[in-house]
């Protein structure tokens, strides 16, 4: 994404005129929108991953709650 992010930026200087330079803008962001998306995805995943633990822990303990 951020060589994409990158060409665009090159697709903005060497524009000819304004619809070229309108269009690599919301080209850029869109793209933007996408990477910032995909952070969102990974930080959620990260907390899910941390919830499933505790949730692992939890059951161990009352599982070895109910063993002894």
């Amino acid at each position: 994404m951020e060589i994409l992010l990158a060409q665009i930026n090159a697709l903005e200087v060497t524009s000819k005129d304004e619809f070229q330079t309108k269009t690599a803008k919301i080209l850029r962001e869109l793209v933007q929108g996408q990477i910032h998306s995909l952070n969102e995805f990974a930080h959620l995943k990260k907390a899910i991953d941390m919830v499933t633990l505790e949730v692992f822990k939890v059951s161990q303990a009352i599982n070895q709650q109910r063993a002894d």
